[in-house]
């Protein structure tokens, strides 16, 4: 059994919906779906209570198809549209989402379930985003000069084409973020998109798309459609230009097959099961503080959140005493407003499979040393924030994702070992090293198999930092995020090279063979001359 629970004081009992979701304004978000008016419809209910919250209309393919139709002729004029146009579009939409920023967070915390406070991060998020691409798209996609292959006479410019139509499926994790962010570059680059995001969160999705809407986007430039992959995913697939996807690894798979059949990119986050490394000279506090901040964000449903702790046998104690501490201390509850640390789990099968994870795990000798029970006393998806130890191989959670408030406790005898450790999992996405040394921390970063990776933090430097490429290797999925990877995806590269005066074939009046003899020696002085 497990052990040593918060008591009942620390936790605070939930309430209803804000008053600010009326259904006359839940019915107009719904009505943006891509969906015909006599379409069949789906309820979603809100994490907190488990009632009903928006009644949505389901789109079909014939919906899917008849929505790509509509954004391939609105594209055309979209990719038409000067950069600066664009740019005033999206900065009018950045100004937008942070003035309406309450309607998000009631709406984020409504259908997703997680704190005001982690939902607050994710309209900051957003609004660096549409700054970002709004400032710095042009640096990306105007027209480059590129070193012709014979000096001065080869003119060489690099060109950078909309894709057309791209997929977006986004996750219901991070509903706000991840529906608008991947939208944004897409957009900006001039493509036309075409979203499914997860139906439990697609009240954010749409809110998102009426302010596009409101800064001066066309209306047929973003639209979405409602579903499920098992439904509307083929006509998504073959409709596209290109896929971006998030979610798990194993539909990753899929898409990636698909779009090798198709002949079309990919933009693929996926899986994690993220390691932090506490080295042996790490501040105590600051790196237990920073593994509540690693581990307990959104409930755990965070792609690039930690489960894996591997800490030095010489401050292992103190740092599990102070990490189990500051654990027990986290309100866990449904408000909203800033009064709690942890909320809700968002789904029924996410609350089963954090629940038969941990019971898996103590059943077979794991030890809690806080958490590890559900609180249906709170609502019908809360669970504890979880420490583990004792953790084997022949436990699921060992290295199968939970995407919960689970973390499991490890001890290490060296750096070489550490590091090793976090390596074995086949994904790849996040990590955190703590150090009381930068450079020493830095530098067994470099040796960490992930695509981001931070230290002295846990995972919003990396994120944050949106003029770095951010992704994942191995299971962790295919692309970036991001800085120029972030842009460019969506577009064809293309060179125009302008051959002048004379080309590679000899004139007229000189043979092959002196011609290749006088190329021979361009190509020597050339390189003597360090021309690169």
């Amino acid at each position: 059994m497990a052990t040593d629970h918060a008591t009942p004081s620390t936790f605070t009992r939930g309430s209803g919906l804000p008053a600010s979701l009326t259904p006359a304004w839940i019915e107009q978000l719904a009505t943006r779906v891509a969906a015909a008016p006599d379409a069949a419809r789906v309820t979603t209910n809100a994490p907190y209570t488990g009632i009903p919250l928006a009644d949505l209309p389901v789109s079909t393919p014939a919906d899917v198809e008849e929505a790509f139709g509509r954004a391939r002729v609105a594209q055309k004029a979209w990719a038409a549209t000067p950069l600066s146009e664009r740019k005033k579009i999206l900065l009018r939409f950045h100004d937008l989402v942070l003035a309406h920023k309450d309607e998000a967070l009631d709406l984020m915390q409504a259908e997703n379930g997680k704190t005001r406070r982690d939902a607050s991060l994710e309209v900051i998020d957003i609004a660096i985003t549409s700054r970002y691409y709004a400032r710095n798209a042009a640096k990306y996609l105007s027209p480059k000069r590129r070193r012709g292959a014979m000096p001065l006479l080869t003119h060489t410019t690099e060109r950078h084409h909309p894709k057309g139509v791209v997929t977006v499926i986004s996750p219901w994790n991070y509903p706000l973020s991840m529906a608008a962010s991947d939208a944004i570059a897409a957009l900006m680059a001039g493509n036309a998109v075409v979203q499914k995001p997860d139906t439990q969160t697609a009240l954010t999705a749409l809110w998102s798309l009426g302010l596009m809407r409101e800064a001066g986007l066309p209306a047929d430039v973003w639209q979405m459609v409602v579903g499920r992959g098992s439904s509307i995913g083929g006509a998504l697939m073959d409709n596209a230009d290109y896929m971006m996807f998030t979610g798990s690894t194993a539909s990753g798979r899929q898409i990636a097959s698909d779009a090798g059949r198709r002949l079309i990119g990919a933009s693929l986050e996926l899986g994690g099961k993220n390691a932090m490394i506490a080295l042996d000279d790490a501040d105590i506090d600051k790196a237990a503080e920073g593994a509540v901040n690693a581990c307990f964000p959104s409930a755990g449903q965070l792609c690039v959140s930690i489960e894996r702790l591997y800490v030095a046998e010489s401050i292992r104690d103190k740092f599990v005493a102070a990490f189990v501490a500051r654990t027990k201390k986290l309100k866990i509850g449904a408000a909203y407003d800033y009064s709690i640390d942890v909320g809700s789990l968002t789904t029924p099968s996410q609350l089963c499979t954090v629940t038969t994870h941990v019971d898996d795990a103590v059943a077979k000798g794991a030890t809690a040393l806080a958490g590890g029970k559900a609180r249906p006393d709170l609502g019908p998806l809360f669970y504890e924030p979880t420490i583990l130890t004792d953790v084997t191989p022949d436990m699921t959670l060992y290295d199968h994702e939970t995407f919960g408030p689970v973390v499991s406790v490890y001890s290490y005898r060296d750096v070489d070992e550490a590091i090793e450790l976090a390596n074995s999992s086949p994904y790849g996405l996040n990590a955190s090293v703590w150090s009381g040394n930068g450079a020493r921390g830095r530098a067994v970063a470099a040796r960490v198999h992930a695509g981001t990776v931070n230290v002295n933090e846990a995972f919003a430097a990396a994120w944050g930092s949106i003029d770095a490429p951010m992704g994942g290797m191995g299971d962790s999925g295919l692309g970036r995020r991001h800085g120029a990877d972030g842009i460019l995806k969506y577009t064809e590269a293309q060179t125009v090279a302008h051959q002048r005066i004379q080309g590679f074939y000899p004139p007229t009046r000189v043979s092959p063979e002196t011609w290749a003899a006088i190329l021979t020696g361009a190509m020597k002085v050339l390189k003597a001359a360090g021309v690169r």
